[in-house]
């Protein structure tokens, strides 16, 4: 697999503004690290399938207090492990109208048939 690629300012800026579509939505909001590990592995493997090119991951900010939460950790080094990396080109933190550091944009690697 290649490295994981980080999205361009200019790509990242026109999914924040809008002006790029987000195709699909993945709420991790309130599952346990077991069952988001298998739903961001379905969604993924979807998207990748269904042709997508960006994807939204929301893992949520975690508990105040300055503690993140532990999706919000564990999701990007999911995403760089080789289970997803067949799926994902690469990921950034989310624009504030989307999230932001409680979501991520996601690239989904095009399908080869």
């Amino acid at each position: 697999m290649p490295p994981l690629a980080p999205l361009g300012k200019r790509e990242r800026t026109k999914l924040s503004r809008g002006r790029s579509e987000i195709e699909a939505r993945l709420d991790l909001h309130g599952m346990t690290q077991m069952r988001a590990h298998r739903a961001l592995s379905g969604f993924l493997h979807r998207a990748h399938h269904d042709g997508l090119t960006f994807v939204l991951v929301i893992t949520g900010k975690g508990r105040s207090g300055g503690e993140s939460g532990v999706l919000r950790r564990q999701v990007p080094e999911w995403l760089s492990l080789p289970e997803f990396r067949a799926f994902v080109v690469g990921f950034e933190e989310a624009g504030i109208g989307h999230g932001g550091e409680g979501a991520l944009y996601v690239r989904i690697r095009r399908a080869r048939y």
